[in-house]
Formats: structure tokens, sequence, C-alpha cells
């Protein structure tokens, strides 16, 4: 007669066996190595755990609708361009393939015109953000991972409390983890005020049943003003030291011009994807005369995407790089083909530079970030600590010729599991105000050594390379 305990031992090994076979269908193997770890060691926990996280997963209804979306976007973007009048950036041969990537990617053409603005003062972005909504005339989106109820988010919210009273339409769409505390309060002074408040991927078990996985997030952060003007960057509506005693510090861009078309397609598409509410007004969409130089795209990536779109796309840039690339994010866990592209590019001669803060927020992430230093630098990549603040700016650029800023870390989360966005600018002129930026990181960093990080202590390099193996959980 079977025990219990047998059945139990038994039933181990019966999910080891299963889970081999089944975790490694369409993943990495770096990804397959992590959950079959957790469930080889806690086979009934590791299968639970990975049966409500383990996968990228979007319901059929939420899928249908994004491709719906999507189809809508080319289409559009078909009838403004006429045959033969495509316009392309003036790029050398070896990034020529970029802009058609993009579209491919994530759907959006290229737009010329765009007056585009670097902002890395925390402070007076939130003084930007808020002078733009006192001034809107017809409407103010703004969808933010994170809308604090903090000094901050009072500020925003009062802005749209005014512009509501003017009888502008204010619609805010806020994560339902990352504002979970704010969609109280805030949420209920903000409906009061005749405010659209939307709440993205709420977290249950149940919606990993009928909707989607409960562990994805919309990292997105999106201010459209009038459809004329926009804001997309890293920087959350929070107060700049809400994690004391660490200080953020980021970078946003506010851009004015055709471009902003898209981003306001990324916010209504969201919006429509959660709420089965589709806004047919053409006015969100008004005709922008020229407002600057900048060439530029959105790229939006997430799950309900085919393609893991900025690894695809950062990748292929550091490919085509001769000169310098600069990489600037918090987080830090790539995949093989990323580590393989950037120590390739060394190899070829390029500069290649990760900014990356020497201050933590997230203690195991730091941790699993950190043992992924040796084959960087053993590669040639030089690495910068940046030690003024906690840098929360994620932003890449490559060579003279192309400068993507926005939302998406470089780590396996944002490639594969976050909605993100990033604005792609093919503008000379703009990477290099983004190389200021990026010098004055050098300037307030501590240049990683190789020899020395080699021999760091032992217990700090034992502790970085056990997180490291959760690398597709981080």
């Amino acid at each position: 007669m079977l025990t219990w305990s047998l059945l139990y031992y038994v039933s181990e090994w019966v999910i080891r066996l299963v889970m081999l076979a089944y975790v490694p269908q369409k993943r990495s193997a770096a990804a397959a190595r992590g959950w079959l770890l957790l469930i080889f060691l806690l086979p009934w926990p590791g299968v639970i755990l990975y049966t409500l996280i383990g996968r990228p997963f979007l319901p059929r209804k939420r899928m249908a609708l994004q491709a719906r979306v999507s189809q809508m976007i080319r289409e559009a973007q078909a009838r403004r361009v006429m045959p033969g009048r495509e316009v392309m950036p003036d790029l050398p041969a070896n990034f020529t393939h970029a802009v058609t990537l993009a579209q491919n990617l994530g759907d959006f053409q290229i737009f010329p015109g765009n007056a585009i603005e670097l902002l890395d003062d925390y402070d007076a972005t939130i003084d930007r953000i808020v002078g733009d909504i006192d001034s809107a005339a017809s409407h103010v989106h703004l969808l933010y991972y994170i809308f604090a109820d903090d000094r901050t988010g009072h500020r925003v919210a009062d802005a749209l409390v005014r512009a509501v009273a003017r009888g502008v339409s204010c619609r805010v769409l806020m994560d339902g983890t990352g504002s979970k505390v704010a969609l109280g309060r805030m949420g209920a002074k903000l409906r009061a005020a005749n405010v659209e408040v939307v709440k993205l991927l709420p977290v249950s078990l149940l919606r990993r049943f009928t909707s989607a996985r409960i562990d994805l997030r919309n990292h997105r952060k999106i201010v459209v003003v009038d459809g004329k003007v926009g804001y997309v960057g890293s920087q959350n509506i929070i107060d700049a030291d809400f994690k004391r005693p660490l200080v953020y510090e980021e970078v946003v861009v506010r851009v004015c011009g055709p471009v902003v078309a898209e981003l306001q397609a990324v916010f209504l598409a969201d919006r429509w994807v959660e709420t089965g509410e589709a806004i047919g007004n053409p006015s969100l969409f008004p005709s922008i005369e020229p407002q600057g130089k900048s060439m530029a795209q959105v790229l939006p990536s997430g799950p309900q995407y085919a393609h893991e779109n900025n690894q695809r796309f950062i990748i292929s840039l550091i490919h085509a790089a001769t000169r310098r690339v600069v990489i600037t994010s918090p987080y830090f866990i790539p995949d093989d083909p990323f580590i393989q592209a950037m120590t390739t590019a060394v190899l070829r001669g390029v500069e290649v530079h990760l900014v990356v803060s020497s201050q933590i927020d997230q203690y195991l992430v730091g941790l699993g970030q950190r043992s992924f230093y040796d084959e960087l630098l053993d590669g040639g990549v030089r690495i910068h600590s940046y030690t003024k603040r906690f840098l929360h700016a994620k932003h890449v650029s490559i060579d003279d010729c192309v400068a993507l800023i926005g939302s998406s870390n470089m780590d396996i989360r944002s490639f594969a599991l976050n909605a993100e966005v990033m604005l792609v600018v093919y503008d000379t002129g703009v990477v290099e105000q983004l190389r200021r930026i990026q010098e004055r990181y050098f300037a307030d960093s501590k240049e990683i050594e190789a020899a020395r990080w080699r021999n760091r202590p032992i217990v700090y390099r034992m502790l970085q390379n056990t997180a490291r193996l959760a690398d597709s959980l981080l």
C-alpha cells in the first residue's frame, strides 16, 4: 500500500520530468535553467510559481485587440505617405536598416520635423509637465507606471483638475501595481473632478486565468497634451526621494511635432486594450506643422508583440556601430545575445560604455547585475558606476547617429514582460545633447577596473553568482 510520503515523492519526480520537457519550449536556455533549477529543488512550489508567472501570457482577446490596433496604425500611416515620398534620415549605410527594423517591430514609421529637448533636472521636468497641462486647450493624456499620492503626484493631479475646470478632457492610465496606492485616494480625487482614471493590468489570481499573468506591468511613462506636445522617458510622477536615502535621477524627452501622434496612438491603444472602448475622435490627431529638424519614431514593446522589440533593435544597432556605444540603465540583466553584441563591438574597435548606478534600490537585482561585470570587463566594455544619485535613466546612443530614450531597462524583464516605450531619434544634434549628459555621468562615476573587480571578496562573488541564477525572474 502506497503511503502519503511515497505518493508525494513520486509526484515530485513526475513534476521534474514533465517540466524538464515543457519548460525549455520557446524560451532561452538561461530562462529555462533558472526555472528548472527552482522546480528541481522545490517541485511543488516551483510548479505553482511557474503556473502563475512562468510565461509571458496574454489571452487571445487582448492579443487580437493588439493585432487590430497594429493593423489600424499601419493602414493609417500608409494613407499619410505617398508612394515614392517616404522620408529617410541621412544615415551611414550601416544604419539604413534601423528605420525599417523599428517600423516592422513596433508598427510606427519615421516622422521628420520634430523639436526635441532632453530634460535631466527632476523637479524642472515636473514643472514643465505641469506648465504644459496648464496651457492645454483640448485634452491631456497621461500614462504612468507610478503615479504617487505624494507632493509631486498632487502637483500634477491639481493641474489636471484645473484643466478639467477649463473644459479640457483629461485621461490618466495607471499601472495596477506601480500605482496601487495612488489609485485609491488619488484616483478618487481625480474621478471626482471628472478626470478619467483607468487601472492597467490590475493584479489578482483570477486575472491569471482571464486576462494576463499576474506579474505583467505597464512600465510606460507618456504625456500627450493637445496631440501636439509629448513627453517620454524614465521618470515617474513621484517625489525624487521617495526611497530615502536614495534620490532618483532621470532623463525625459519633451517633443513637439508629428511624432507626438505616435505617443498618442500608444496611449489610446493601451486604453482600448484595457477597457474595450475605442476613441475615434479625429481631433486627438491634429495636423502639425514641422516644429524642428529631428527625425524620430516611437518603438513600443511588450509581451503583446511577436518579438522582444527593444532587445532586437538595440542589439542590431550595437552590431552596426563603428565608433561608440553608450548604454545607461539602472537595471542591467542581459541575455547572451546582448552580451555578445557588446563584446563583439569592442573586438571591432568600438568604444562600448555601460553606465550603471552604484546605489541599489533592489538588492537581489543589484547582486544579479554585478555578476555580469566579469565577462563584460574581460570583453573590454568600460563600466562606469555612477555615485552622485540613484541613476534611473534609460537611454542608448550609437555613434553620432541614433539615440534611444524611454522607459525600458536593459534587462530580461523589460525586454520580455513589461510594456515599454522608447523614442528613437536620428539626429546628430540630439545625440550630442545626450552625449553631454553621458560625459557628466562619466565625471561623476567610478570606473570599475577589471583587476580590482576580480579581487573582490569571495562572499560577494558567491552572492552575485547565486542571484544570477534567477536572471529570468528578476
